[in-house]
């Protein structure tokens, strides 16, 4: 494992820092309480309001106290603050909203909606409560985490999005009808982010449900993206989904492009995947020849490498977070820097920032109350504990108190410069910003687990780990548990790339020789049914003889040498 070592230090570094919590504020006397408080009292101003005035419609509109759908009609809001609720440690109202969402939700609407907005905030917001949901004391059915309302929430509304998947390159349609699939004439123009931002979703639902199509398809829209890469490593901004020609070709790490580097990383950590990770350090030297001047991040033309926008847009500010998701603390530092210095300019970050003229693009002067950098803040603290960063969330919390707290809720800054407001709160205020802001005030929260903590799980298909911590936020700030996606029934290859380690492990120990017992563990023949055609498929790839294999189930053994036994399967070759 030296591979693996360099591969999971990163992540190790991160759970491994749990500091007490005045360390680094007390220095600076930024009293952690008294801002985690704020924060709590600001998410429910915003979240009484919703429902008060917007529930059921999508979004709160804050300055006339009334609601409107905006990226489908399901109560997003309240899907997407659901495990916002669980992290303030609100039990009761957290199994109040998953019982109105059972009854209230329904995704078979006549309804355009975006598929990477509907994959974020909704498949999303529902894959994470249904993993929290035994945390929050919800009475969970008997066969979770693999089986479960909200579980069955998320395939349904991740179902309703495979049709956009189905085009020559595999790269998704960006819209698609939820009753009518993708409508004849719809554009094949997708961006970059709307086509590579699916693998942590997707991954969790197949490794959950047992049904690999998610994770293919979201796997095979990233390869296509890796694919159609230029000559000088950079991908564009706008791709046609059909003819796989780059219709916007400007490269960088910003709107349209975003999430696809974020999910790259993401995806290696939660699946354990080092080609994705190494696509991803592909891009990342790209990027750093290219876009990087002096830890800021250019937009440049992707085939000839050349500056075409000298701009800073506030969604780039996701990247100092990634960077130190990598281990590449003292750059993501840097730029975090020059990041705050445009929000200390303006008490937020405007949409849009001209590096070289030090000032906001016309048009581009909103701040929407977005996260980006607040996440950055978040995960750069938990790897440094600089004080630094807890001031950026303090003046986060002073400037949206003062500018866009209205009697409704918290509105859009419309204009940094003259702080006119519009009539919108987004949803991700809720799921994102609030959260990464309480997280960042709130060092012992559950979330920051460092494995010293869990649950132990008794499934259908054996003991599995839960709530140890090393959550992968998505990028909407739901946080999937890595370990979940252990839980459920493996698919046929992993089952037998396990069976041979244990062979092997056992012919090693030179024990006396016995027969690894296979039973079904699903209930009568249902199970068999459903394991005998999942078997027939990848019985292509394996000789015919194994085919016949059911699922294995290991001896009882005391729970370190588990843990050995499991650990063959992460040990490199070499």
């Amino acid at each position: 494992g030296a591979a693996m070592r360099r591969f999971l230090g990163p992540l190790l570094c991160l759970l491994a820092l749990r500091l007490p919590a005045s360390s680094g504020a007390a220095a600076r006397g930024l009293d952690l309480d008294s801002y985690r408080e704020r924060v709590r009292a600001m998410f429910y101003h915003a979240y009484e309001h919703y429902l008060e005035s917007a529930f059921p419609y999508d979004e709160l509109r804050p300055l006339t106290c009334d609601g409107q759908d905006t990226w489908g009609s399901f109560s997003l809001t309240l899907i997407d603050a659901l495990d916002t609720l669980l992290i303030l440690g609100n039990v009761s109202e957290f199994q109040r909203v998953v019982s109105v969402l059972q009854e209230g939700v329904d995704f078979d609407i006549d309804v355009n909606a975006s598929v990477f907005e509907t994959n974020i905030r909704v498949v999303g917001g529902l894959l994470s409560a249904h993993l929290l949901s035994r945390k929050a004391g919800v009475d969970v059915e008997a066969g979770w985490p693999c089986s479960g309302p909200l579980l069955r929430m998320a395939e349904e509304a991740a179902r309703k999005l495979l049709p956009a998947f189905q085009t020559p390159t595999g790269m998704p349609y960006g819209t698609v009808n939820l009753l009518h699939g993708v409508n004849p004439g719809e554009t094949p123009v997708t961006c970059t982010a709307g086509i590579g931002t699916f693998i942590v979703e997707f991954a969790t639902l197949s490794h959950l449900t047992g049904d690999p199509v998610f994770e293919d398809v979201a796997r095979k829209a990233l390869k296509a993206l890796w694919k159609n890469r230029s000559d000088i490593g950079l991908v564009g901004n706008h791709i046609d989904v059909i003819t796989a020609k780059w219709v916007a070709q400007d490269a960088g790490i910003g709107a349209g492009v975003d999430s696809y580097f974020e999910y790259l990383v993401k995806g290696a950590i939660l699946l354990q995947d080092k080609e994705l990770m190494s696509m991803f350090l592909e891009y990342n030297k790209a990027i750093k020849n290219y876009t990087k001047f002096d830890d800021w991040y250019l937009w440049v033309q992707m085939y000839k490498g050349t500056v075409s926008m000298p701009v800073f847009q506030s969604l780039e500010a996701y990247w100092p977070g990634l960077q130190s998701l990598i281990g590449d603390v003292d750059n993501a530092m840097r730029t975090f820097l020059n990041y705050y210095t445009v929000w200390k300019q303006f008490g937020g970050l405007p949409e849009f920032y001209n590096i070289p003229q030090g000032y906001t693009v016309d048009k581009r002067e909103g701040y929407p109350l977005r996260p980006e950098l607040i996440e950055s803040a978040m995960y750069l603290y938990r790897a440094t504990r600089d004080p630094t960063l807890l001031e950026l969330g303090r003046d986060a919390v002073e400037s949206i108190e003062k500018i866009s707290k209205v009697d409704c809720g918290f509105a859009t800054i419309k204009d940094l410069r003259d702080h006119r407001l519009d009539n919108r709160m987004e949803s991700f205020f809720l799921a994102e910003t609030i959260k990464y802001l309480y997280l960042l005030f709130d060092p012992d929260n559950f979330i920051h687990n460092d494995g010293s903590d869990f649950e132990v799980v008794v499934t259908p298909y054996g003991e599995c780990v839960l709530n140890a911590g090393g959550y992968i936020f998505n990028t909407e700030a739901h946080p999937i548990d890595p370990a979940a996606l252990h839980c459920c029934r493996k698919r046929k290859e992993e089952q037998w790339e396990v069976e041979d380690l244990m062979r092997e492990f056992y012919s090693r120990k030179k024990t006396k020789k016995f027969t690894l017992k296979r039973t079904n563990h699903g209930e009568g023949e249902n199970a068999k049914d459903s394991q005998d055609a999942s078997s027939e498929k990848a019985g292509e790839k394996r000789n015919s003889k194994k085919s016949s294999h059911s699922l294995l189930s290991c001896p009882s053994q005391s729970f370190n040498s588990k843990l050995a036994v499991l650990g063959q399967v992460f040990l490199d070759n070499t």
